[in-house]
């Protein structure tokens, strides 16, 4: 087998990725480890930034999130008994989107097959070979034949466990990372949501968030301690915990109902240096991992596509490599700001065991500042609804 480029990993990055070289007629091969039941129902995130709906609008892929998903022009903060709302429309004239990214997943794998371009599910024992030269080479197991592909160049998408990092020899990437002494206990709850924008809690007790994945579905999250057992937080716990940590009042009233999904999610900060080796590129969760306050996850691993797409395209196009040698450059300007805001955003609205009282109070004089700055109200808005791409990154062909 041959062909361009070979994508390791059919998540937000993989999908995106493949779609921006098909509408430059660069021919590409999805590889996915999993079945597509199951990346198709496997519960992520949820809200999608300005300039990530602006670029599935442009490629033609945001018909069902414009239905079905939920524009919400603001978000609530909420310390100290009192509600406060960040402004995104007033502030920077943008907006987010709630639309769960399995439902993303769903749009990106329909549109990708209906268009006759193929994607492996249910790919084994996958092998990188050659990157480091000029000539690549996948191995792979499909339907119990062993499997070869030539190719020019290698995405890595699948994620931070994936074979794709791990086939960089050590050594060859810096690694920089920040592993936070909690983690997120969420759920999935069949309640209508309580408030119509996110509501975001600082308390004594630790973080909360409300979300919500349409109507009558609710996503909500419990800092917890790291290592925490699922066993130990029955439902009633949980509901407690969400009631003291959320509140009640200036437009929140919390609805309870059955729980029919519960996990924990780590906190860490991740990034390696470079996001290429050879002829191999890493995407999304494979080079970076943030953590989730910011809601920043998928939509930098959409950015990542972005630009590797428009190098792709220019690579193609001319015979040069210069846009390619570009990536990393590119890519970790915008990672690096993601991380500042996203942990910026974790240190303010968490519970922080072990620090001193002098720490507390400068978080909370920051929270306070920003409900009562415009111009700090801005920074927030601004990096919440997404930074904007730089110009001339998609490769029109």
């Amino acid at each position: 087998m041959r062909t361009q480029v070979v994508i390791v990993g059919a998540g937000p990055a993989g999908l995106t990725l493949a779609h921006l070289l098909h509408r430059q007629g660069i021919d590409c091969l999805v590889l996915e480890a999993r079945a597509r039941e199951h990346i198709e129902t496997r519960v992520r995130a949820g809200v999608l930034e300005q300039p990530t709906v602006d670029l599935l609008d442009e490629i033609g892929l945001a018909g069902r999130l414009r239905v079905e998903g939920m524009t919400h022009h603001g978000i609530r903060l909420r310390f100290d008994h009192a509600m406060h709302r960040i402004d995104f429309a007033d502030l920077t004239g943008a907006a987010i989107t709630v639309y769960a990214q399995q439902e993303l997943v769903k749009d990106l794998v329909a549109a990708r097959l209906a268009g006759g371009q193929p994607i492996l599910f249910d790919v084994d024992d996958v092998r990188l070979d050659g990157v480091d030269t000029d000539r690549p080479r996948v191995r792979f197991r499909h339907d119990g034949r062993e499997r070869t592909v030539d190719c020019d160049v290698i995405a890595g998408c699948d994620g931070f466990h994936g074979i794709s990092r791990a086939s960089i020899p050590a050594g060859v990437l810096t690694v920089h990372e920040r592993v936070y002494p909690f983690a997120w206990l969420g759920i999935l709850a069949r309640t209508r949501p309580s408030c119509d924008e996110l509501v975001y809690a600082r308390h004594p007790d630790g973080f909360a968030l409300h979300s919500m994945r349409g109507p009558e579905v609710t996503r909500q999250y419990l800092q917890v301690p790291a290592g925490t057992d699922l066993a130990d937080w029955p439902d009633e716990r949980i509901w407690t915990g969400l009631r003291r940590r959320l509140g009640h009042g200036d437009g929140l009233d919390l609805e309870e109902g059955p729980i029919f999904d519960k996990s924990l999610a780590p906190m860490r900060s991740f990034v390696v240096e470079p996001m290429r080796y050879g002829r191999l590129f890493l995407l999304g969760d494979a080079a970076h991992i943030v953590p989730a306050t910011g809601a920043k996850g998928l939509n930098l691993a959409v950015a990542d596509a972005r630009v590797l797409s428009y190098g792709l395209g220019h690579h193609y196009a001319t015979g040069r490599w210069d846009e390619l040698d570009r990536y990393t450059a590119r890519c970790l300007r915008r990672v690096w700001q993601v991380q500042q805001f996203s942990w910026w955003m974790t240190a303010m609205l968490h519970r922080i065991d072990g620090t001193q009282p002098f720490d507390e109070r400068l978080r909370a004089a920051e929270l306070d500042r920003v409900v009562s700055s415009r111009a700090a109200a801005t920074t927030l808005a601004e990096n919440y609804v997404g930074l904007p791409f730089a110009t001339g990154w998609v490769w029109r062909g």
